[in-house]
């Protein structure tokens, strides 16, 4: 018998969620014979998979809960212009869950999350290499981050960030620079100290999840956009997705990847770590000349990557409803908080501006894995690290749903814990 209750390898699945996270885990699943069929309520990349930085940064990817994001957070709770907000509100639930959160925000916990992090991220680059030598067209870059400083004290919280991941396992090549040995000419007079991060990429996210869906669609696979899913039911030994208009779609495995949505459908299958919308912002601006790699602006919470011949320029975490429109007093906050900084860039001539939501849970941790209701799965909560982790995800949990073994990188990640 295995793991999950239904006998043999399925033969088929559906993937509710058509960004990087849902659309790698039917790309994994058909590398095992699945046929696939992958839902989403808006469009490919419609949500975070599109918006977001762009980095594939194992050197970055951490617990969100750690002791600096709480004393931040509570210095600047209410402030709009912080890159840390929580509207002033009345929402039980949203307290409930920020609550949480902070008593997570130890040295200890953080350590003992971040050693859960250490195997992921030390594989999760080859799955984005998987996924390119089978056909997904859209490169990764290697590059390094250059994070760059206004003031050289500012360098210390970010080394001693280094410190603790290494601490936990996990080696982070970093080189302290002069400003005049860096070749990155966005960088202002104003910055005087500079950290580079070596072994890390990045990528257009929106073209990469497109050409994920284009191979998963040129492989077989079914996609349809449009479908907004009502709830997940089990019955004569199939998983059953309704729609809001009652329509209907069944296999023998199901995968919920709904992002920053995934506690609605994942709830009611005993998923109790509620999943929240940590919202961030990005738009695009010119540049008078090419950006050669990320820059990372640590004191003001700002991330940018080349861009569509520009920079991508993304930042905050904002706790507020998914579907809350966008706040354009946060753009400008962000523009403020970067323009001194940087040089040679359209502020004035910025395009596509975005919100979406991070799945964001109250211990850091991503939610992979099996559920109460058999054949029913998750594949979430990965907080600002979705892009990153979202291919080995697919891979990890492709091989749990075909084999019955969870593997053991998805122990510290079982939805029911």
């Amino acid at each position: 018998m295995r793991e999950d209750g239904i006998d043999g390898v399925p033969r088929r699945a559906v993937v509710i969620g058509a960004g990087v996270v849902g659309l790698s885990t039917a790309w994994f699943l058909q590398e095992h014979g699945v046929e696939v069929t992958v839902l989403d309520r808006e469009d490919v990349a419609a949500g975070a998979s599109w918006g977001n930085a762009g980095y594939l940064s194992p050197g970055f990817s951490i617990p969100l809960p750690e002791p600096s994001v709480l004393r931040y957070g509570l210095r600047s709770l209410f402030d709009r212009d912080a890159p840390l907000y929580v509207p002033a509100s009345v929402d039980p639930g949203l307290w409930s869950f920020l609550t949480g959160f902070a008593r997570r925000c130890t040295p200890w916990a953080w350590q003992r999350s971040m050693r859960a992090f250490v195997p992921m991220n030390a594989e999760c680059l080859d799955a984005f290499d998987a996924l390119t030598a089978g056909g997904v067209s859209a490169p990764t870059v290697p590059a390094p981050i250059t994070a760059a400083f206004e003031k050289p004290e500012q360098v210390a919280e970010l080394r001693h960030e280094f410190e603790q991941i290494r601490r936990c396992g996990q080696d982070v090549e970093v080189r302290e620079l002069s400003t005049s040995d860096v070749d990155v000419p966005q960088l202002s007079s104003s910055i005087a100290a500079v950290l580079r991060v070596e072994g890390q990429r990045f990528v257009d996210p929106g073209e990469f999840t497109r050409s994920l869906a284009k191979s998963v669609v040129e492989r077989g696979g079914k996609l349809r956009t449009g479908f907004r899913v009502r709830e997940v039911l089990r019955g004569s030994g199939q998983v059953t997705v309704k729609s809001e208009q009652d329509e209907r779609v069944s296999a023998e495995a199901v995968v919920l990847a709904t992002g920053a949505w995934l506690s609605r459908l994942a709830k009611p299958l005993g998923v109790r770590t509620a999943v929240r919308a940590g919202r961030g912002y990005s738009f695009t601006v010119p540049t008078e000349q090419p950006v050669p790699g990320p820059i990372y602006l640590p004191a003001a919470r700002v991330a940018c990557t080349p861009y569509q011949g520009g920079l991508r320029v993304a930042g905050t975490m904002e706790f507020r409803p998914a579907d809350d429109p966008l706040d354009r007093g946060r753009i400008e906050a962000i523009v403020r908080s970067a323009r001194p900084l940087l040089k040679g860039v359209g502020w004035n001539e910025r395009r596509d501006e975005w919100v979406g939501g991070r799945p964001v849970t109250p211990d850091g941790l991503p939610l992979i894995g099996s559920t109460k209701m058999p054949g029913a799965y998750v594949a979430g909560g990965h907080g600002m690290w979705g892009l990153t982790l979202g291919p080995l995800t697919g891979r990890l949990l492709a091989e749990q749903i075909t084999t019955g073994k969870r593997p053991a990188l998805l122990q510290p990640f079982d939805p029911l814990r």
